[in-house]
């Protein structure tokens, strides 16, 4: 995955969400490379907010920083652009400037993320 960050990983549970939704969305990979290179490097690196990624509030700890992105282009959903009803959460360690996938899914299947994923990670 190329970026602008040090790392870009991806936690097990990620990679289990990836490859279930993979199997609808065959686009996906390339969708998300196109996420972090875009939307996910302006926000953090060129301080653009372009309103499709916000910080999750409401978690008992600051660091790392936890977002979620709801403006995420899908080309497998044609005609909906960035209101593709996909949503990725991920953490970003900004003292090493690492990023790190949670958690993808599509919101028809599940309304939020996984609180209890975020905590069991990161508390």
């Amino acid at each position: 995955m190329t970026s602008q960050f040090n790392e870009i990983s991806r936690r097990p549970e990620f990679e289990k969400n990836l490859k279930k939704l993979l199997k609808r969305f065959r686009t996906l990979d390339e969708d998300l490379e196109n996420l972090i290179r875009h939307q996910i490097v302006l926000l953090h690196k060129l301080e653009i907010d372009n309103r499709g990624t916000f910080r999750i509030p409401g978690l008992p700890f600051q660091e790392p920083k936890i977002y979620k992105v709801k403006k995420f282009a899908c080309k497998t959903l044609k005609g909906r652009g960035a209101d593709s009803g996909l949503r990725l959460i991920y953490a970003y360690f900004e003292d090493v400037d690492i990023i790190e996938l949670i958690e993808i899914y599509y919101k028809g299947d599940k309304e939020n993320e996984d609180r209890q994923r975020i905590l069991a990670i990161y508390q």
